[in-house]
């Protein structure tokens, strides 16, 4: 199996700069391969991070993102993504970024800028009690000689080194079944595959900010999936992101394990709701993300 590399993730933020045609400012980016009938959703939150971040040149911080998928993106094509500048202040800046493909808008996100001041501090508390990640099996060791559902060897292959991150699952995965209990909640270990290559435009801290919006889309709906019994390869199940919010807290380099801590909140009437806290290994807790997806079973 072709082992796994970062470079899907930096390729989906590297940005060419184009005309603006509805706003100020504007790049294209390409959608990334992934097995299914659309783009992955992190891709968009991750370009427009960028493209965001790209147009606040004073210094200011990306604290949040506030995103709606409006249609499927088509994969491996370019998504035009036109910024706004709304407000620019002394102590925060705001950003709309609206992403266009096929001449119709398919994504749409504000997104606000700090520039920081001196006051108190206080993070959630950090999940302890988890097997280490080295202890635990990666996507390709837990689906070596598995098969069953809707499983393609092309969708095992992007489960297993496609998604630019090392992921490991605590409890097991929900690939081909519902590993563990039927909880509303789970945590998953996150890695580069290898060390995250540099972004024409953005810093590496900046860069690092776009990593936790594109890595964040992947699992933040499985508590959801864990506690209905609905593994990804259930034969009929459709899913898809409607809408997101983030908050980054605190910047760190992502070049080690981060733990992605989940819960599932709410799920009825064909959605369900989940929120996720972003971790360091030494604990400090860098950000924060809830999604409401479309959960369609058979």
């Amino acid at each position: 199996m072709t082992a796994g590399t970062s470079a899907i993730f930096t390729q989906a933020i590297a940005l060419e700069k184009a005309d603006p045609e509805h706003f100020d400012l504007a790049f294209t980016a390409v959608t990334q391969p992934c097995p299914w009938p659309k783009a992955y959703g992190g891709d968009l939150v991750a370009a427009a991070a960028a493209a965001a971040m790209r147009s606040v040149t004073d210094g200011k911080t990306l604290h949040s993102m506030h995103s709606y998928f409006l249609r499927p993106a088509d994969i491996g094509a370019q998504v035009r993504y036109e910024v706004e500048l709304l407000r620019d202040g002394r102590g925060y800046s705001t950003r709309q970024v609206r992403g266009y493909q096929n001449g119709k808008p398919l994504y749409v996100c504000l997104a606000n800028f700090a520039a920081g001041e001196p006051g108190g501090s206080f993070q959630a508390a950090f999940t302890e009690g988890l097997p280490d990640p080295e202890t635990l099996p990666s996507s390709a060791e837990y689906l070596a000689g598995r098969s069953g559902g809707t499983m393609t060897g092309e969708s095992k292959a992007y489960w297993s080194a496609g998604r630019s991150f090392d992921m490991r699952h605590v409890p097991g995965p929900v690939y081909l079944s519902v590993e563990g209990e039927r909880v509303p909640h789970q945590a998953v270990w996150l890695k580069p595959f290898d060390a995250l290559r540099p972004v024409e435009g953005l810093t590496d801290a900046q860069r690092d900010l776009a990593a936790l919006a594109y890595m964040c889309d992947y699992t933040i709906l499985e508590p959801i999936l864990r506690v209905l019994d609905l593994p990804w390869a259930q034969p009929g199940l459709v899913t898809a992101s409607l809408d997101h919010a983030m908050w980054f807290h605190r910047e760190a380099p992502v070049d080690d394990w981060l733990l992605y801590v989940q819960e599932a909140v709410a799920a009825d009437a064909g959605r369900g709701l989940g929120t996720g806290r972003f971790f360091t290994r030494d604990q400090r807790h860098l950000a924060t993300v809830a999604q409401e997806g479309m959960i369609r079973p058979a």
